[in-house]
């Protein structure tokens, strides 16, 4: 609404200089100040005029009273009202009221004018911006639903509302469909914006069908992935220490769930404030109903006058909408007890008002007051064991479907079938009979949003519609009762399984919109699935639905979905589909998600492994290469080295096969971290330079790229250090030290785990400690288990280097199982070899040797690997220790030759310092030479330890 503030004197005396005016537009009018303007040229107004003018329009949509306008207009004078008539007849004349059907200013006799044109504010005149601190505070953005522009009859709920929320933080908003729950849940959102800084979070269920799916929701929305069953436990952890608003909307269909859920985020996240909105209470911990009771309307009966009729927000509701909806007639005395008794049939629910409201100009209101009588039978209260929806707005949809014609009837209830918002050519793949022209859709369509059975939201330069859920309920039940309810699910599976398919090609342009136009189908994705696997009619869509929905949950980071559809489906396979596209998609979805919802298994393998032989079966080099990087991870995990080369070479081959730029430099990548695993740091140098070049192609990619994710520079600097270059590898992994997490939860995981070995090797405990927090938080929070048990190894290893051994090992005694139980080999060997030197530093020799050789055995099973070196050499340390130093000199020379091998001189540093020391020891001559040869080969990283533990060593022989 525009805000004016009235002066205290008659405007002839300066009260015009007393407004704090913006620029308004109406129609083809514009004013700013006193200067009224008509498409920019001038328009003369009396003052008097003039200042009706500017307080009705104060007041947009209001009515204003007549001895308000006197007193204002001619403040201080007694006149008759007469004067104010025959001003307004001025203005109405100078704005053209009545013609050509425009009408700006309406006449409440009995109470007053109000301007009932839609008005458009401008901007306001502001003092100059003295700096940035000067900008206009955030404004909510797309994250909130949008709020009605003029919410009426809840002044008084709203700041009550947030009031509450803050004093008890949790508060479910309680009322009977169609009541306004929402509009008032968006209008708190909005106002509550600044209060929360922006932290509010505005989640709705009405399209979720399965309860399972609440926690899943949340994290979602959120912006959490969570790789497990159930998320509840990593919400809460991301909740804690956090000041949020959290509202849930829509929640009495998966009340238990909801319900579950918000009262443990009420017990451990004191910071978070909780709005649901239900038609019943949560009945958990910590509730507090606030109930949201119908709009008050005039009493039945009371002859009252048409200003004391729209009095009541019921009324003033009913009116406004009329208006918005092209009626221009103005109530009278005599119309006001028909008013009134339309309002009480409609008994005070938002949604039945505005359903009968847009009508009122096409039947008036006598005809719609007997359409109610003959045509709608509201059953509020009568019959109990309805669905809850239907007790409330059955009879009012019942109406409203007799009113509109056979064809809109048709598309209304097709559109039922949609779980969530569509586009218009979504509607038009249910709605139009194969063969028939698509105009009377689209022109149903526009009727329907009109006539407000469907909303209509912008999205960008086109629109998205939905039915409310209430609305929803009653014309699939139409739909039903019209026997089309399986033959338009068909369509609807068709159109979603077409929609995620075309998505899936691998092409150029802009793959963030299309990723998000996948998403949007996500809802109806799962509607399609839960329908074709159920009914016999959908059997033929099952493969390809499962297929192209697969490849989206994985997308999305969906893995339990993925697994579950894709195991379903691939249960079902007949020889019709097998060694198919869509087995292939399954096939890949499923050992993709088994490998991080259901460990490291044989059956992730398996599947990959099947989907693979597919994809080289059909030529599909895209999902051939997506299927090699996925199990070169799998054998990365897994500690199956030996398997990692040839994966990444066939990778190799079949990028060049594509020719795409992103997917070579993802070769290369894939190539560089084999060979850094399998203990090839010279070949592991080359490819990642090499991919290095093409970085900026991988960056650009989108998860449905089949090279996503493979970025060089993590990698690089593990290989960059191991190769004798520590200053080289830092300035790899400084950058992430403060970075922010990127949306790909799990290679960001990937890249602290790998970076924290970089700085662990280089001797900067601090910056381990620093990265393994934002580890083992980032883990927890997005429900990575694997991640999190790597986390608490890290915290030991900072444990064991700083003297605390003991806890170190206690630690690392329950860290190892969980990383052997999971199959998840590649961080299990660093951190036995740090078990053995806490043992060691305990004396405890033999303890820590056994740990060694079974460590050793596990890596040589694997094919051996990058450190195997260290290892060999640590072996070597505890043999000393223990008295063999035979057999300690054996396993440093053995260290040498293999990091020679590896071409990793770093190892080859500490082993050499190792061997010097048992060589004096010993009384071998020149015990020295060799550790200052391997010292000489470095060019930098002189202030690292390792160098520096050297330099001290060869100091003290020159000494």
């Amino acid at each position: 609404m525009i805000e004016l503030r009235a002066g205290h004197s008659s405007p002839s005396n300066g009260a015009g200089a007393g407004l704090d005016f913006d620029s308004v537009s109406f129609g083809p009018f514009s004013l700013r100040s006193r200067l009224l303007e008509r498409n920019g040229a001038p328009v003369k107004l009396g003052s008097r005029a003039m200042d009706i003018l500017r307080l009705l329009l104060s007041r947009a949509g209001e009515v204003v009273p007549k001895n308000e306008i006197l007193r204002y207009a001619w403040a201080g004078l007694a006149v008759e009202e007469i004067s104010l008539r025959v001003h307004v007849a001025e203005l109405r004349k100078v704005l053209g009221d009545g013609k050509d059907g425009a009408r700006y200013i309406t006449n409440v006799p009995g109470r007053g004018y109000c301007f009932v044109a839609p008005v458009q504010r401008g901007e306001r005149n502001a003092a100059p911006a003295l700096g940035p601190q000067a900008s206009e505070p955030a404004t909510p953005r797309a994250a909130l639903p949008h709020r009605l522009d003029r919410m009426i009859g809840r002044d008084d709920v709203l700041p009550e509302l947030s009031e509450r929320l803050l004093n008890d933080r949790f508060v479910t908003l309680r009322g009977p469909g169609g009541i306004g729950k929402t509009t008032v849940a968006t209008a708190v959102a909005h106002d509550m914006w600044q209060t929360f800084e922006g932290q509010v979070h505005f989640l709705e269920f009405g399209a979720l069908k399965d309860a399972a799916l609440v926690a899943s929701t949340v994290a979602a929305g959120l912006g959490l992935v969570v790789h497990h069953d159930d998320p509840s436990g990593s919400i809460i952890n991301f909740l804690r220490g956090r000041r949020l608003l959290l509202i849930l909307d829509s929640c009495e269909h998966v009340i238990d769930e909801v319900a579950r859920l918000a009262e443990g985020i009420y017990r451990e996240a004191p910071g978070v404030a909780i709005l649901a909105t239900s038609r019943e209470s949560l009945l958990v911990e910590g509730e507090q109903i606030f109930e949201l009771v119908p709009l008050p309307g005039p009493p039945q009966g009371a002859r009252l006058s048409a200003g004391e009729v729209l009095d009541y927000p019921a009324a003033q509701l009913f009116m406004d909408r009329a208006a918005a909806a092209g009626h221009r007639g103005d109530i009278t005395d005599e119309d006001a007890e028909v008013l009134a008794g339309i309002c009480g049939k409609l008994d005070g629910i938002a949604l039945a008002i505005e359903l009968a409201a847009v009508r009122v100009g096409v039947y008036g209101l006598r005809q719609m007051a007997a359409l109610l009588d003959s045509r709608l039978k509201l059953e509020w209260r009568g019959r109990r064991t309805a669905p809850p929806r239907q007790q409330t707005l059955g009879a009012t949809l019942d109406w409203s479907f007799g009113l509109i014609g056979d064809s809109e009837r048709t598309v209304f209830q097709r559109l039922a079938i949609f779980a969530g918002p569509f586009t218009l050519k979504a509607a038009m793949s249910v709605a139009v009979e194969e063969g028939a022209p698509g105009d009377p859709v689209i022109d149903a369509l526009e009727q329907l949003v009109a006539k407000s059975l469907v909303s209509a939201q912008p999205d960008g330069a086109s629109r998205r519609y939905r039915l409310l859920d209430a609305t929803r309920a009653y014309a699939m039940q139409k739909l039903v009762d019209a026997g089309e309810a399986d033959p338009i699910a068909r369509r609807h599976t068709v159109y979603v399984q077409r929609t995620l398919e075309a998505g899936m090609a691998e092409q150029g342009g802009d793959q963030t919109s299309r990723l998000q136009e996948r998403a949007s189908l996500l809802a109806d994705a799962r509607a399609a699935l839960e329908w074709s696997f159920a009914n016999d009619d959908g059997a033929a869509l099952r493969m390809p639905l499962a297929g192209s929905a697969a490849r989206l949950f994985v997308e999305l980071n969906l893995l339990n979905e993925a697994r579950i559809w894709s195991g379903r489906a691939l249960a079902m396979l007949d020889e019709s589909n097998r060694g198919g596209r869509w087995e292939l998609e399954l096939q890949s979805a499923l050992g993709h998600a088994f490998m991080f919802t259901e460990r490291n298994s044989e059956q992730a393998e398996a599947a990959l492994r099947r989907g693979l032989s597919i994809a080289e079966a059909l030529d599909d080099h895209a999902n051939a290469f997506r299927l090699l990087s996925r199990l070169n991870m799998f054998y990365r995990r897994t500690g199956d080295y030996k398997h990692l080369v040839p994966t990444a070479l066939q990778a190799e081959r079949v990028a060049r096969q594509i020719g795409d730029t992103a997917g070579i430099a993802g070769s290369k990548a894939l190539f560089g971290v084999s060979y850094h695993l399998a203990g090839d740091q010279v070949a592991a140098q080359a490819h990642l330079d090499d991919g290095m070049r093409d970085d900026g192609a991988l960056r650009r990619t989108e998860p449905g790229h089949f090279a996503y994710s493979r970025t060089p520079q993590i990698p690089l600097s593990r290989v960059l250090w191991l190769r004798g270059f520590p200053d080289r590898a830092l300035d790899c992994v400084r950058p992430l030290v403060g970075a922010a997490a990127p949306r790909d939860v799990v290679m960001h995981c990937i890249a602290l785990c790998w970076s924290s070995s970089v700085f662990g090797w280089v001797g900067d405990w601090t910056s381990v400690e620093t990265m393994t927090g934002r580890l083992a938080a980032h883990a927890s929070m997005h429900g990575l288990a694997p991640y999190e048990a790597v986390a608490s190894g890290l915290r030991a290893q900072i444990m064991i280097a700083r003297g605390e051994e003991a806890d170190g090992i206690d630690l690392l005694r329950s860290v190892l199982p969980r990383l052997h139980a999971d199959r998840y080999e590649l961080y299990a060997s660093a951190f036995a070899a740090d078990m053995s030197q806490g043992l060691a530093a305990l004396g405890r020799y033999a303890e820590g040797l056994q740990i060694l050789h079974e460590t050793i055995a596990r890596v040589e099973q694997g094919g051996g690997g990058f450190d195997m070196p260290e290892l060999l050499r640590r072996r070597g340390e505890l043999e000393a220790r223990a008295g063999d130093l035979d057999a300690a000199e054996a396993s440093f020379v053995a260290s040498l030759a293999l990091a020679e091998q590896q071409g990793a001189l770093s190892w080859r540093l500490r082993t050499a310092m190792s061997l010097a020391a048992l060589r004096r020891e010993r009384g071998t001559k020149k015990p020295l030479d060799d550790l200052a040869a391997t010292y000489a080969r470095f060019t930098e990283g002189f202030a690292t330890a390792d160098l520096k533990s050297a330099r001290l060593m060869l100091d003290q022989r020159s000494g």
